[in-house]
């Protein structure tokens, strides 16, 4: 029972993962990210859907929950790269054990991509 006397079937930490890691879009970006350092273009090449407007509001999202960061190379050209934090690099065995499940138990074949 919590402070307010309401009893909880999952704790604050498991309910804050999973409203960031379920938004629409986070967790392919982390996934791609955790291949090395990407270009915004790169990103929504490999990302398929995900339009430029979207993909910059999620990459905004992550750095500010500390799980991605950008990284401007500077001139000419300048060039910005996105890779993950060291708490970002620390979902690497969540990620790949979701992958894992997803080749298991999801019935369709995955992209071509996913091989």
């Amino acid at each position: 029972m919590d402070a307010d006397g309401a009893d909880h079937l999952v704790c604050g930490h498991l309910f804050h993962v999973f409203a960031l890691l379920g938004k629409r879009w986070n967790g392919l970006i982390i996934g791609a990210l955790l291949g090395g350092p990407a270009r915004f273009s790169e990103l929504e090449r490999g990302i398929p859907g995900i339009g430029g407007p979207m993909l910059s509001r999620r990459l905004v999202e992550l750095a500010e929950v500390g799980l991605v960061e950008r990284h401007v190379e500077t001139g000419p050209p300048v060039e910005v790269s996105y890779r993950l934090t060291p708490a970002g690099e620390g979902l690497r065995p969540s990620v790949e054990e979701l992958r894992r499940w997803g080749e298991r138990f999801c019935g369709s074949p995955p992209p071509p991509a996913c091989s």
